[in-house]
């Protein structure tokens, strides 16, 4: 092809490379809550794009089958790394386990939790539950990788928020206040890292069907609410979270940061 292209300005044969922006190949990702529902898929799909990927999560079981099922299909390099993010010295220490096995090129910000209770049943220990997990320890994780990437001049970081970060749902006050701050630091990270060309971006999904979500989405009612307020008319497939994140991920996406990528079939359009 090179035959071809002389006369051809190095801006137009940027511009020629189309889809291999989206390449994982040579990047070292790093997946928290990897272990089941979006982080399970998320691992799975940037493996099926090229990316070496680093799991991360509490349960060493499920992380060992996520491990073993993309091994079944990639070449690339595949661990896990035990950690509990509400623990910032497991934080700490997971860090410097993955670190110590190679540079990381992305980190994809997704372990959260949620305790479906109204404002008036929040407890002390529900609310630092889902704060400590959804806001205070990807905060810390993302200090965590972001040293080392500043350090390199390179890196990009994916905060997987909600759309009840930006809108009012029945979700509850304290994710909501979690998934909120989650998409604020999105914004200060980008900022404050963006100098040493490092890249903060979040994505907000709706409804999902995962393991958490099963129980609310097959309660007939429940459902058809869901649907009344989704332009698309459906739930999402967890495999169509895979290419936001990729973009995030990806050369894609180098000139993208502090923004948050609503993937929600048109929910936010209309401002519940």
């Amino acid at each position: 092809m090179d035959g071809h292209l002389a006369g051809i300005s190095q801006e137009d044969r940027r511009l020629l490379q189309g889809t291999a922006q989206f390449a994982l190949a040579g990047k070292r990702v790093v997946v928290t809550g990897a272990s089941r529902g979006i982080g399970r898929a998320l691992a799975i799909g940037l493996a099926a794009c090229g990316a070496d990927v680093a799991l991360v999560g509490r349960d060493r079981q499920a992380l060992a089958e996520v491990q073993e099922v993309i091994a079944r299909f990639s070449d690339g390099r595949v661990e896990s790394y035990a950690c509990d993010l509400r623990n910032v010295n497991s934080i700490g220490a997971m860090a410097e386990a993955v670190l110590a096995d190679g540079a990381v090129d992305v980190l994809i910000n997704n372990a959260g939790v949620n305790i479906r209770e109204s404002a008036f049943d929040v407890t002390p220990e529900s609310w630092q539950t889902i704060i400590d997990t959804d806001l205070r320890g990807a905060f810390f994780t993302a200090q965590a990788f972001g040293k080392h990437m500043v350090e390199r001049r390179i890196g990009s970081i994916v905060n997987i928020s909600s759309v009840g970060g930006h809108v009012a749902l029945r979700t509850g006050v304290v994710y909501a206040a979690a998934k909120a701050g989650l998409q604020q630091m999105t914004k200060v990270l980008a900022m404050e890292w963006g100098k040493y060309q490092v890249r903060v971006n979040a994505v907000g999904p709706w409804y999902f069907r995962t393991p958490l979500t099963a129980k609310l989405l097959d309660q007939p009612e429940y459902l058809a609410d869901i649907l009344a307020r989704t332009p698309l008319g459906r739930v999402g497939e967890l495999h169509e979270l895979v290419g936001p994140v990729v973009f995030f991920a990806s050369d894609a996406s180098t000139y993208v940061t502090g923004q948050t990528l609503f993937v929600d079939g048109g929910m936010t359009i209309f401002g519940f």
